[in-house]
C-alpha cells in the first residue's frame, strides 16, 4: 500500500468481535447459532454494489453528491473483513436508503485505496458531495456500525426508513433468498427492538428453519402491549397447528380409510391438519370444507372452527384464505 497519509487523521480502529457465521442472534433474542446458510447474502439492488478503479468517479463521487455513500476497501484474503462487510450490508440495507454501500476490492483495484492513504484493512470511508468526510477503520460492532450511518446519512424518518426495510426484507423472501431476509429483519431488530413486523419475519424463517423454540424466545420479546398483534397471533397459531399436526402420523393412513368410507370425517379433518403443516393449504381447506358440506354438526361444528384458525395462520389476505372464505360463504349462506 501507499505511504501516503491517511486523509482527515486516523480513523480509530477497533477491536470489536464479529461472528464469522450468520446468527438470528443479533437482538440476543433467538438462540446464538440459527444460521440458514453459509453463502454470504448477495448485493441488494442500488443499495450495495462492488466497483472498479475506472467506475469510482460515478459510483462514489457523483452519486455522493445525492446521497452519502460508504466505500467499503477490502481482500479476499483480509479476515476480519469477511467479519465486517456481512454486518455492514445488513445494516446498510436496514437503513432504507440513507446511504448507499460500494465495496472495493484493492487487490484488483489498488490506486484510489492508495491515494486515499490506507494503509491498513477493512477501511470504510464515508463520501458527501464527492469529498471524503469520515471513516473507520477495523471491525467494529454491529451497534456502532449503525451508529456511523446514522451520524453519516442523518436520522431521517425513521418509521419511513423501517417500512422501507421491511419492505426489502421481505421481497428477498419471496425471491428465496432467506438469508438476505434474515438479516434485514434481524438490522431492524438491532434498531428498532419493538418492531413486531419484524419479530413476526423473523421468527417465521426460524420455525421454517426448524428451530421452534428460537422462534418462541424472539415472540416472547414482543411488548407487551403489542403481544396479541395480528402477524404474531398468525405466527402462534402456525406454530400450534404444526403441533398438532405433528402428533397425528403418516397421511397415509387417513387416505386409506377415506378410500374405504369417504363419510370417515375423522380421517378427513386429520388428513386436512397433515396438509396444512405441509403447505397445502387449497387441499386442507377443501376437505374441512367436504366435512361443513356433509354434516355442519360434526365434531360441534368442528370443522368449521378447524377452517378459521387455520385462516388466523394463513393471514386474512392470503390468497388460499380468500378463496376458501369464498367456498365458505358459499355453503353456509347459499
Amino acid at each position: 500500500m501507499s505511504d501516503n497519509k491517511p486523509f482527515g487523521g486516523a480513523f480509530g480502529s477497533s477491536g470489536g468481535q464479529y461472528a464469522t457465521t450468520v446468527q438470528y442472534g443479533g437482538t440476543g433474542a433467538a438462540p446464538a447459532k440459527v444460521a440458514l446458510g453459509d453463502a454470504a447474502p448477495p448485493a441488494a439492488g442500488d443499495v450495495i454494489k462492488d466497483t472498479t478503479t475506472a467506475a469510482f468517479a460515478a459510483d462514489v463521487i457523483q452519486e455522493s453528491r445525492r446521497q452519502p455513500v460508504l466505500v467499503d476497501f477490502w481482500a479476499p484474503w483480509c479476515g476480519p473483513c469477511k467479519q465486517l462487510t456481512p454486518q455492514l450490508e445488513k445494516a446498510v440495507r436496514a437503513a432504507g436508503g440513507k446511504v448507499k454501500l460500494v465495496k472495493m476490492n484493492i487487490d484488483d483495484h489498488p490506486s484510489i485505496a492508495g491515494q486515499l492513504g490506507i494503509q491498513s484493512i477493512p477501511a470504510v470511508i464515508a463520501f458527501k458531495d464527492g469529498q471524503p468526510v469520515d471513516g473507520f477503520m477495523g471491525a467494529i460492532p454491529e451497534s456502532q456500525i449503525a451508529e456511523f450511518i446514522t451520524k453519516v446519512g442523518g436520522k431521517g424518518n425513521g418509521a419511513a426508513a423501517v417500512a422501507e426495510a421491511l419492505a426489502a426484507a421481505n421481497e428477498a423472501r419471496e425471491a428465496g433468498d432467506v438469508q438476505t431476509a434474515a438479516d434485514i429483519f434481524d438490522a431492524v431488530l438491532a434498531q428498532a427492538p419493538e418492531t413486531i413486523e419484524a419479530i413476526a419475519g423473523l421468527g417465521e424463517l426460524l420455525f421454517e428453519a426448524g428451530d421452534t423454540q428460537g422462534a418462541e424466545a424472539l415472540l416472547a420479546t414482543a411488548p407487551e402491549a403489542k403481544k396479541d398483534a395480528p402477524v404474531l397471533a398468525a405466527l402462534r397459531a402456525k406454530m400450534a397447528l404444526a403441533a398438532q399436526a405433528a402428533e397425528l402420523g403418516n397421511p397415509a393412513e387417513f387416505e386409506r380409510r377415506l378410500a374405504e368410507n369417504p363419510k370417515d370425517h375423522q380421517a378427513r379433518f386429520d388428513l386436512a391438519m397433515i396438509q396444512n403443516a405441509r403447505g397445502e393449504r387449497t387441499a386442507a381447506a377443501d376437505n374441512l370444507l367436504a366435512i361443513i358440506k356433509a354434516d355442519r354438526g360434526w365434531n360441534e361444528d368442528g370443522a368449521r372452527a378447524q377452517l378459521l384458525r387455520f385462516f388466523e395462520a394463513w393471514g386474512m389476505a392470503d390468497e388460499a384464505t380468500l378463496a376458501a372464505r369464498r367456498k365458505l360463504s358459499a355453503l353456509l349462506f347459499s
